[in-house]
């Protein structure tokens, strides 16, 4: 049997609700996934390609690289067998707060070459690695403040765009968005293929095709995330890891432990820690 690859990961809790970061040191091929939350980060070591919402790209070490909540993208070492990264994630609302900006934002682009934002994104990684190491002062909350606002407000200056949300929606689009949004009713009733096809209209191939057009995955994929993403959210409120597990679909805990390895790169226990501090 072939060795599991190399994979070490780390995660960073924050002073303020709605950010964390990550540290991921890994050889593994990483599934697509999506996250509700902006994602910024640096190539510390190694190269990696990975697909986005413009298609697949490369970035190298000293890279800024980016995701938008609900864009789709995998990650897989190029060049070598592992590669080294740091990542901020930042829901919306943080964003938005932070620089007084339209809450619909979006990232132009998922690779970065920008020295002034990349020095803002290392200090800010390094405050967030002090405030988890046990400097958590005022005075240091205060610093992890600065650099949050510094490094979104570089961000957002050259690198981001308005998202219009009045633009004309095609029907094909409209349906399924209405499956979507079906999915994420209740986790605990999900539909059957056969409901989701009726409600859009179309044959269960024709809608398997249509909602991985869209969005990327095919809707049991993107259901297994919405669930990672809804214990997540739990988990930071204070459930229980068995109990986020149950409230968001899961079979067991184990299974949700496997989803957050495949699509987060950690386990809910080590979320589970770094959202107490």
């Amino acid at each position: 049997m072939a060795a599991a690859p190399h994979h070490h990961s780390v995660v960073l809790g924050s002073p303020w609700p709605g950010v964390h970061g990550t540290w991921i040191d890994s050889a593994r091929h990483f599934g697509r996934h999506w996250h509700a939350s902006f994602g910024l980060g640096v190539v510390e070591q190694g190269a990696q390609r990975s697909a986005s919402g413009q298609g697949d790209v490369e970035a190298f070490a000293g890279d800024l690289i980016t995701t938008n909540p609900g864009e789709v993208h995998d990650g897989r070492p190029l060049g070598a067998d592992s590669r080294r990264w740091r990542m901020v994630y930042l829901e919306p609302q943080v964003v938005a707060s932070v620089v007084e900006a339209p809450a619909d934002l979006a990232l132009t682009r998922p690779v970065l070459r920008d020295p002034r934002l990349g020095q803002a994104m290392r200090r800010l990684l390094d405050r967030l690695a002090r405030w988890n190491a046990g400097a958590t002062t005022g005075a240091d909350a205060l610093a992890c403040d600065e650099a949050l606002a510094h490094a979104c407000g570089l961000l957002l200056q050259g690198h981001a765009n308005v998202v219009r949300r009045d633009a004309p929606v095609g029907l094909a689009a409209q349906r399924m968005l209405a499956v979507r949004d079906r999915l994420a009713d209740d986790p605990l009733d999900v539909p059957s293929l056969d409901r989701l096809a009726a409600l859009a209209g179309l044959s269960k191939f024709q809608l398997l095709r249509q909602f991985q057009k869209v969005f990327g995955l095919t809707p049991f994929a993107w259901l297994l995330q919405q669930r990672a993403e809804r214990a997540r959210g739990l988990i930071r409120l204070g459930a229980g890891l068995a109990e986020a597990a149950a409230a968001s679909g899961f079979a067991d805990q184990s299974h949700m432990t496997r989803t957050f390895a495949r699509h987060f790169g950690y386990t809910p226990g080590a979320w589970q820690q770094a959202a107490g501090r």
